[in-house]
């Protein structure tokens, strides 16, 4: 640890005049917000490929599962989305920043979780991030007029860590269905006392089943469930190329939310992700021009997982009496939200579209 700083807790204490250090995002500093004092985080490079290197799942259900080490934390639960955050000590009440509900300290708990050994930290200042909320709010079609000037005026950024896991994987996928091919034919038909032909295309539907084979790598998991999975999933791209080993120092204040999704569940949801991706693989298989699954039978071999932090800058507000969450990925920028719809900007869209449709009707007609 550094000369200058001195741990407290989950916080970190400027040696020169007691203050906060915080971390710097887009540096490996902390910085002292009373006195300016900067003091430099040594990230140690040689414990990246150790601390990025993948685990083996059976083997942690096996045998690790009961291992991890306890301690007690104090942390802020929230009885709106059930989101539960590690705090500093001297934080007791507040709001909810995954839901905008308010929340209270509960007592220290004690938590039987495993560490996070890697992480991402924040590359995005507070000030880059609103800019990029503002003109996410600036794009919204169909908003209600006073959105955009409320969500600018009450929504609170706050950076905050999730837990995720990654899943590799091999997989052997057995299938069966149909390959459809097209083909033409010539149809005669009449047409007001006239023998006509024409052009008809029509399916071959041909029974067939295979085999397909692919690899997966860093099948990306948010662990909590606080958050809209789908914007989280968003939010990718992840350059987890640049993790590096977990420091308690780069989380100096920001907020960490402890994962509820565990590891056994998270893998279920990486299959999911999986079965996506195979299903397309199984069609370029079957090939022709349209394609039928009827089953999927997927084998998992070799599977490794890493338990990771990624930073998101997060705004909770209340719109007439209800939440919407924003997320902002705190490494690219990239937004992805909730959002109200004004009703009324749609109806009368859809009554203009009606009335050109009836104006170039009545013209025709004419």
């Amino acid at each position: 640890m550094d000369a200058n700083t001195e741990k407290l807790g989950s916080e970190i204490s400027c040696s020169n005049c007691g203050g906060k250090l915080t971390f710097q995002p887009g540096t490996t500093a902390l910085v002292c917000k009373a006195c300016g004092t900067t003091n430099q985080i040594q990230v140690d490079h040689a414990r990246v490929a150790s601390a990025t290197q993948e685990l083996d799942y059976h083997a942690y259900l096996n045998r690790a599962a009961g291992q991890a080490p306890t301690r007690p934390v104090l942390v802020m639960g929230c009885n709106g989305c059930g989101a539960k955050t590690s705090m500093g000590e001297n934080v007791s009440s507040g709001h909810c920043d995954f839901c905008g509900a308010p929340l209270v300290a509960k007592q220290p708990e004690t938590f039987n979780q495993m560490a996070p050994r890697a992480m991402l930290p924040f590359a995005i200042e507070e000030n880059r991030a609103h800019q990029a909320y503002r003109t996410w709010l600036e794009k919204l079609w169909f908003a209600p007029n006073d959105l955009k000037k409320f969500a600018r005026d009450e929504g609170r950024l706050t950076g905050a860590y999730l837990p995720y896991w990654t899943y590799d994987a091999r997989t052997a996928t057995q299938y069966t269905g149909e390959r459809g091919d097209d083909y033409q034919t010539t149809e005669t038909y009449t047409e007001d006392g006239q023998t006509k032909t024409r052009t008809v295309t029509k399916t071959r539907w041909t029974s067939v089943s295979g085999r397909v084979r692919r690899d997966f790598d860093d099948v990306l998991v948010p662990a909590s469930d606080s958050l809209p999975r789908k914007y989280l999933d968003e939010l990718e791209p992840w350059d987890l190329a640049k993790l590096v080993p977990f420091e308690e120092r780069f989380l100096s204040g920001f907020k960490t939310e402890m994962y509820s999704v565990d590891l056994k569940a998270g893998f279920e949801i990486a299959k999911d992700k999986m079965d996506a991706i195979i299903r397309q693989d199984i069609r370029g298989d079957i090939g022709g021009d349209h394609q039928r699954i009827s089953s999927v039978s997927t084998q998992h071999s070799g599977i490794t997982f890493k338990h990771i932090l990624l930073p998101v800058w997060i705004s909770a507000f209340r719109y007439r009496d209800k939440s919407f969450r924003f997320m902002v990925n705190a490494r690219t920028g990239e937004v992805q939200g909730e959002r109200p719809y004004s009703w009324i900007k749609i109806t009368l869209l859809v009554l203009f579209i009606l009335a050109i449709i009836a104006l170039i009707v009545y013209m025709a007609n004419q």
